[in-house]
């Protein structure tokens, strides 16, 4: 009980800006990622204008960017680049990865495991306030004289390392490595605090099978990110050093048109993908698993059904996290690889993909002949297998290599991954927020308006995406600004205009999430102790937060958390913490 003591004397500063209250960094996570996430839908909404009216200017570029970047409202070719850059960078990074790992691990871990709070408080408040740096670094980004960082997302050298070539290769690039750097220091901490608490700090019966999934999903998640970030991070200081200290770890024989031949040479670009990748495919997992794990743990409680197969849902996200280690390569089919080599990444590859089969049919089996409640969260998980499925699908043909050769740098890709990545964690980002926000504001969302949210992300998302792997049968190049000097590609003009209306669209009925979250903050009405009659322990504490999360004793842990529907019972949830009577069995 000593918790509560000091819980009245709190400053505001202590309570709401340097906070050690787990619930309050879960909810500063969210509403930086929620800001970031404005920036980047609206920057892809602008270089969107760019494909679909390629000759036509738009005021509101000039306006929004400044004469440089957008003379008389056409967009330049360097600052389109610009706006690719920082959109991927915003969305994979900031939003799903900030906003997914550091929101709901925070707010979920302690509350499900039976934890006063995380291992170290002050660890996460250090870890929340890196990420702020991080991510207002990266939005400065876009108001400097030469423009943010312009070499796509991944950064490849040499157009990162050389100013001469690219404007945003100066001041923009470095704030950008600058800005990564504050990120996956930000993200280490964080991982080891999670991973930490979920070992260390379970309540008393809570053993490692009776975690709800979601928990298995973020503690898989922070190893994964323990482990990969680190080689980001080597990446990053290399290429510092390539650019500020003359070294040549990346830099082969390039000849500038006013520097000349360059005096540091004999690295290789190559090295930096085989780095850079070796993150970037295991960072998918970072940002799907916590979407999909929560996804578990809403289909169960809204189809009113155990989950099923709940030891072969644990089964196939640790062989996922395993597997992600060793597929980086199917991202350099295109780069001179040996074919031998490539066929073993090709396998490797293939071979992800019946791990998320396993969770995929999981998913369907546990919805299958379930009492199933239509909330907005449940909307969204749907969404969220459906996405996962069908770009899913697509990522078999790219993991060929003898397939990816004729896609590999077409729109092909873009609609791959923005299905199968951005999509499934966008929902999953959406459904856990719908779902818990009662846990964090204590209020309950408008039903309707998240429907009309669901329904309008839903098929913007594939009426933006679906038609990209047309364009890319089609071999319509990605990365290019505009496509207008190869008359071949004039019949996919049409095709792309739909798609940019689109994704305008979407982008506009983000508006209703907005309102809708920041309504119900402040006008929403009030939430009861357990609105979706769930089993979970975060829905035994007080609606009001307390310091501790609990009043009294923590909660002692007898059953799993998916015992819905079970039979005998008069209500169709026990909760975790009721004891098991004489003639029931463990699960």
């Amino acid at each position: 009980m000593s918790h509560d003591t000091h819980h009245h004397r709190e400053s505001f500063i202590s309570k709401y800006i340097f906070s050690h209250d787990h619930k309050m960094i879960a909810k500063q996570y969210l509403l930086t990622a929620i800001f970031m996430g404005a920036i980047g839908i609206v920057l892809s909404a602008l270089f969107r204008l760019k494909l679909g009216w390629p000759d036509d200017r738009f005021p509101i570029l000039e306006t929004l960017l400044g004469s440089d970047a957008a003379p008389e409202g056409l967009l330049n070719s360097n600052w389109y680049l610009g706006l690719v850059t920082l959109h991927g960078t915003i969305m994979v990074f900031f939003v799903l990865t900030g906003g997914l790992s550091g929101t709901f691990s925070n707010l979920l871990i302690p509350l499900q495991v039976g934890a006063r709070d995380m291992a170290s408080g002050l660890l996460n408040m250090i870890a929340y306030w890196l990420f702020f740096i991080s991510s207002a670094l990266m939005a400065v980004s876009l108001f400097i004289e030469t423009g943010p960082a312009m070499a796509g997302w991944t950064i490849y050298p040499p157009l990162s390392v050389l100013e001469e070539f690219q404007s945003g290769s100066g001041l923009g690039m470095t704030l950008w490595l600058l800005s990564m750097t504050f990120f996956i220091a930000s993200s280490l901490i964080g991982g080891i605090n999670y991973i930490v608490t979920i070992l260390n700090l379970r309540t008393k019966g809570m053993s490692m099978t009776k975690l709800p999934l979601t928990i298995w999903a973020f503690f898989i998640t922070a190893i994964l990110g323990v482990l990969s970030f680190p080689v980001l991070l080597s990446c990053a200081v290399l290429l510092l050093m390539d650019r500020g200290l003359g070294t040549s770890f990346y830099m082969s024989d390039i000849i500038g048109p006013e520097s000349g031949a360059l005096d540091a040479t004999g690295g290789n670009p190559i090295l930096y993908e085989h780095l850079f990748w070796f993150l970037g495919h295991p960072e998918v997992y970072i940002i799907l698993l916590p979407a999909l794990g929560m996804t578990s743990e809403i289909i169960s409680t809204c189809s009113r059904k155990p989950i099923f197969g709940y030891r072969a849902m644990i089964g196939s996200m640790l062989a996922i996290g395993f597997l992600s280690f060793i597929v980086w390569g199917h991202h350099m089919f295109l780069t001179g690889m040996n074919p031998f080599l490539g066929g073993v990444f090709t396998f490797t590859t293939l071979l992800i993909a019946i791990p998320s089969a396993v969770k995929a049919f999981n998913y369907i089996t546990t919805i299958y002949k379930g009492n199933v409640i239509m909330t907005p969260a449940m909307l969204f998980c749907i969404g969220s297998v459906s996405t996962f499925i069908s770009g899913g699908v697509t990522g078999i043909i790219l993991a060929d290599s003898a397939l990816d050769i004729s896609q590999h740098d077409t729109y092909f890709v873009v609609g791959h991954f923005h299905i199968v990545m951005g999509m499934t964690a966008i929902l999953g980002m959406f459904a856990g927020i719908y779902h818990w926000f009662p846990k964090m504001y204590g209020k309950m969302m408008n039903k309707r308006m998240g429907m009309v949210h669901f329904w309008a992300t839903i098929v913007c998302g594939y009426g933006v995406f679906i038609p990209m792997h047309f364009l890319g049968e089609g071999g319509l190049p990605r990365r290019y600004y505009e496509n207008t000097n190869f008359p071949m590609f004039d019949h996919f003009l049409d095709l792309n205009v739909m798609i940019s209306i689109f994704a305008t669209v979407g982008v506009i009925a983000q508006v209703i999430f907005f309102m809708n979250f920041f309504y119900s903050i402040f006008r929403g009405p009030v939430a009861s102790l357990n609105p979706w009659k769930a089993n979970s322990l975060e829905w035994t504490t007080p609606v009001k937060h307390v310091h501790g999360n609990w009043p009294g004793e923590i909660p002692t842990v007898h059953r799993w958390p998916y015992d819905y529907s079970k039979p005998g019972k008069e209500e169709d949830f026990v909760p975790q913490h009721i004891p098991l009577t004489d003639d029931e069995e463990e699960h």
